[in-house]
């Protein structure tokens, strides 16, 4: 066994203070319960994730309920592996159809069909419920700017311009 000290570093981590902590915990719980609230709730109803509850939303806002497939990962945030393998799920339960795209021979869209527009339908004043008594009864509405202006500085933050940035839709 080695017992000789480990070298420090050049440069010291800079670890968060308590409050920071505090904050940081409190954040991940509550995003992790969430997640997993609203997940619970939309396999009750649909059988469905909510993360394919939000892409049956998107292609519902979309012109002619259809987006390529890169954009629609894109709006997800997640890898073009994981929209296929969702896309394959959707399909499988008649909710999504793929198209392949005229103008470019490697692009899909995807297509919310009418059986999908149904369920997203059916589905949807149960979702907003979960979502209104889990986030939105909870804070005072100065509460619920605060929130939003925070989650958006840190998406944007997240999401650099450059080219070569490493986003999920981007692998």
């Amino acid at each position: 066994m080695n017992t000789a000290p480990v070298p420090a570093s050049a440069e010291e981590p800079r670890w968060l203070t308590d409050e920071e902590q505090r904050v940081w915990r409190s954040y991940v719980q509550a995003t992790t319960l969430l997640e997993d609230h609203l997940d619970r709730q939309l396999q009750r109803d649909a059988g469905m994730p909510h993360i394919y509850y939000g892409l049956l939303v998107k292609l519902a806002e979309s012109p002619q309920r259809r987006l390529r497939m890169t954009e629609l990962a894109m709006y997800a945030k997640i890898t073009r592996s994981r929209l296929s393998h969702a896309i394959a799920r959707l399909e499988k339960n008649g909710w999504v159809r793929r198209e392949d795209c005229p103008s470019d021979k490697r692009g899909q869209f995807a297509v919310l069909a009418d059986e999908g527009l149904e369920v997203l339908q059916r589905t949807a004043p149960g979702h907003v419920a979960a979502v209104r008594a889990a986030v939105f009864d909870r804070l005072t509405p100065e509460q619920q700017n605060s929130l939003g202006e925070i989650m958006r500085i840190v998406a944007e933050g997240l999401e650099p311009d450059e080219a070569g940035a490493d986003l999920p839709w981007l692998r």
